[in-house]
């Protein structure tokens, strides 16, 4: 790929201007393409993190390029005060990769659950319930608003944010007994149940097989809504379009964000039966959501996920990866274990690792990020090629040596 050398900007701030919530390593990537990304200096990295996800389709993808490129040539934004044609188009879309029946469209995967939670109050509202419950987990993460941090786990994501807003049950992550007994005890002010099949910034957790199913049954039994975030793990990130599909289930309520445009920010809460009467004219609004260029950029990347293959690509790459790294570190004493679906790993180590992200940056040239201080996670886009895989596994095994 030819780089064409991008100098910044004369009136770029200094790194004081910007408020510190980030600690970003000293490298700025100016070009990309596929699975690859360029520095200032020309050199070439391979991308493992992926925009923490984001990137499905890698880097330039060319049709995402063209469609972006055509979009902002007509109109960018419209006011949802006017039909949406490729919002309508997008909605279509995605109720038919994933079998629910409409869409509310935000910019971020916590807007996404924040209007899940809305829906899951309106539910109780509906029913009489004046002090409802949801119904979360532990080490989740939903998002760093007031109501998605509220629902999150994490002591560091929520210090200094206090007081939280009420109304969640926290249990057990992949014990669907607790569900059951807290039903007993709380069951008059239970409405929904939010839960990440894998938990991303929890470090990779995998939901135990039969859970979601459990779950499942249980909300219908009592009338919850089961409200799957997978802005991580949708759009095909696990092997399948979603990662309740592996077990064959449905949600009441589904949330998505991350890789839906391929870059351009967008969330979306997508909803089924009886929760998608929920809202109504003026009941919920984001000025930005839905908006065409948003909406036409996933369209794309859900058309290219189709038409290469993606989903099935990540089944495949996704199972060689953990295959590989499983033989290349099974004797390495600091891994405790490793875990994942598709491509989406996590390799936990017997301490904290934040050091390896960056030995990976500055010796590999391999981009991963550290989740939970100990545990590596592997997030490469969707176009991920098998000697890629091998690229990283290599990586990885001298890093943990």
């Amino acid at each position: 790929m030819q780089i064409i050398e991008a100098k910044p900007p004369a009136w770029r701030n200094p790194p004081a201007a910007l408020m510190q919530t980030y600690a970003p390593a000293d490298v700025e990537f100016v070009a990309g393409r596929d699975a690859r990304l360029w520095d200032a200096q020309g050199r070439e990295y391979l991308d493992a993190v992926a925009g923490v996800g984001v990137s499905l389709l890698g880097h330039a993808h060319p049709a995402l390029v063209a469609a972006i490129a055509d979009q902002a040539g007509r109109v960018l934004h419209l006011s949802n005060l006017y039909h949406g044609a490729w919002a309508q188009q997008l909605a279509e879309r995605l109720a038919a990769v994933s079998g629910m029946q409409r869409a509310f469209f935000g910019n971020s995967g916590a807007e996404a659950n924040e209007a899940a939670l809305k829906l899951a109050r309106l539910h109780a509202h509906k029913r009489g319930i004046a002090q409802p419950l949801v119904v979360v987990m532990t080490q989740a993460f939903h998002g760093r608003t007031l109501a998605t941090l509220s629902a999150s786990a994490s002591p560091v994501v929520r210090e200094g944010y206090a007081p939280y807003v009420e109304g969640f049950l926290r249990l057990p992550f992949g014990d669907a007994q607790a569900l059951a007994d807290a039903q007993a005890e709380h069951g008059e002010r239970i409405v929904a149940v939010l839960v990440e099949p894998v938990q991303g910034e929890g470090g990779v957790q995998v939901a135990p097989p039969g859970y979601l199913s459990a779950l499942r049954t249980l909300c219908t039994r009592h009338g919850w809504l089961l409200m799957l975030d997978e802005v991580q793990t949708g759009l095909g990130r696990t092997g399948r379009w979603f990662a309740f599909q592996h077990e064959g289930v449905l949600p009441d309520v589904l949330t998505l964000a991350k890789g839906l445009a391929g870059g351009v920010p967008i969330g979306a809460c997508l909803a089924a039966g009886e929760a998608a009467e929920l809202f109504t004219p003026g009941s919920h609004a984001s000025t930005f959501g839905g908006n065409p260029l948003a909406c036409r950029a996933a369209c794309t990347v859900l058309e290219v996920i189709e038409q290469q293959g993606l989903v099935a690509n990540a089944a495949a790459q996704g199972e060689a990866l953990l295959s590989g790294l499983r033989e290349a570190l099974a004797d390495r004493p600091r891994v405790r274990e490793l875990r994942g679906m598709g491509l989406m790993l996590g390799i936990e180590l017997d301490a904290p690792c934040r050091e390896i992200a960056l030995r990976a940056l500055q010796e590999h040239r391999l981009l991963v990020n550290v989740t939970r201080d100990n545990v590596i996670r592997l997030l490469p886009p969707l176009v991920l090629q098998r000697q890629e895989v091998q690229a990283i596994i290599d990586a990885l095994a001298a890093l943990t040596a």
